[in-house]
């Protein structure tokens, strides 16, 4: 999908391809009906509100330039809370409202729960966050992709990181226990081992939505961790560096893209300075990122939050291959993913049989001043 500039914002490629008028099949109805699932509201909504905005944006220029063969797009948005009891309803609502492609769901463990429903249905599932590199790795969920790098990706970075540039040796390695957070901890475990340069000293859950971490917090001091690699998300992650903190521990903190979020950053306050996280590379050099930005800014009065550039990428992966395939069929949709390259804020991406986007990768970001700042 090829994105040329037109004025101040980014006509995008769906934009272009409106012109043409050959007939759609695999596409009865209206619209073209896409399905928005992610945790919209509690404490994770920080996470799945941007993929909201980010669809919104993206619809909006391309009905405003024709629909996609002449068919409006359609956005079915449904709350997911980030939990997987409740994603299954999730899912099965979209379906039942005809969704025929969907963006998300955004955490690992919901997107895994959705999943089956929507391959029962040959529903074609892509996602702007969902990390756990068995969604695609299994081969059990043919019809998911995704515009974000694996945990084991991450998690590598990461390790590399505290051993080489940092120079630890010992390491603890805590986790939510879900399927995100202890997934991205069991590979965090693995690269350390297979180092030969560090020694992990101590490998721990923790319960998420607990009102008191001290008892991890005195293990991690007991251990004689340089760096603990903390794998979840900002509401554990905040108390844990809080109290790191408050009982003066130099340990320094390491975590991923689940805390990598400015509200990790507001609930820990001072706490959170030096603090790291891995997530999704600096795109602000990519005139597209810089358009997608300032069209949130301009649309919504505030910065994006986290994954809207890979939403935003997600969504115009989506419609580019309901163009080009003239359909929502299942296997349609993921031969045009598979074969043509788009033009995203993420970069120029395609997909690899497995439905990873090939394209993208993690860097890490250090809190300095109340602001996540590129470092690696």
């Amino acid at each position: 999908m090829k994105l040329a500039l037109t004025g101040k914002f980014v006509s995008t490629a769906a934009c272009v391809l409106m012109a043409l008028s050959l007939p759609v099949s695999g596409m009865a109805g209206d619209t073209i009906k896409l399905g928005v699932a992610g945790p919209h509201s509690g404490d994770l909504a920080s996470y799945g509100l941007p993929s909201v905005n980010a669809a919104k944006l993206v619809v909006k220029k391309v009905n405003a330039n024709g629909g996609i063969n002449g068919k409006m797009v359609e956005l079915l948005i449904e709350d997911d809370v980030c939990k997987p009891e409740i994603a299954t309803n999730t899912a099965t609502k979209l379906v039942t409202e005809g969704a025929q492609v969907v963006l998300g769901h955004i955490c690992s463990g919901a997107t895994k729960a959705a999943l089956p429903i929507y391959n029962n249905a040959g529903i074609l599932v892509m996602s702007p966050s969902a990390t756990n590199p068995a969604l695609t790795k299994s081969g059990d969920y043919p019809n998911f992709f995704r515009t974000i790098a694996p945990d084991d990706a991450q998690a590598k970075v990461d390790v590399d990181f505290a051993l080489g540039k940092l120079g630890y040796t010992k390491i603890a390695v805590v986790h939510d226990k879900g399927d995100y957070g202890k997934g991205f901890a069991e590979f965090a475990k693995k690269f350390i081992e297979e180092s030969g340069k560090g020694k992990v000293v101590l490998y721990e859950g923790v319960t998420p939505g607990a009102v008191d971490y001290s008892a991890i917090v005195q293990k991690i001091r007991k251990s004689g961790a340089e760096a603990v690699i903390f794998g979840g998300y900002h509401p554990e992650a905040s108390k844990i560096v809080g109290l790191m903190k408050k009982k003066r521990l130099k340990t320094t903190f390491i975590s991923d893209d689940g805390v990598k979020d400015m509200t990790f950053i507001k609930v820990a306050g001072k706490s959170a300075e030096g603090a790291y996280a891995s997530g999704p590379k600096d795109n602000s050099k990519n005139p597209l990122s810089k358009v997608a930005i300032e069209e949130h800014k301009a649309e919504y009065k505030s910065d994006p939050g986290a994954f809207y550039e890979n939403a935003y990428s997600a969504v115009l992966a989506l419609l580019n291959a309901i163009d080009k395939a003239g359909s929502t069929d299942l296997a349609a949709l993921k031969k045009v993913l598979q074969t043509e390259k788009v033009d995203t804020p993420v970069g120029k991406i395609y997909f690899n049989d497995k439905g990873d986007a090939i394209g993208v990768g993690f860097s890490v970001y250090k809190v300095e001043n109340a602001k996540f700042v590129e470092v690696n």
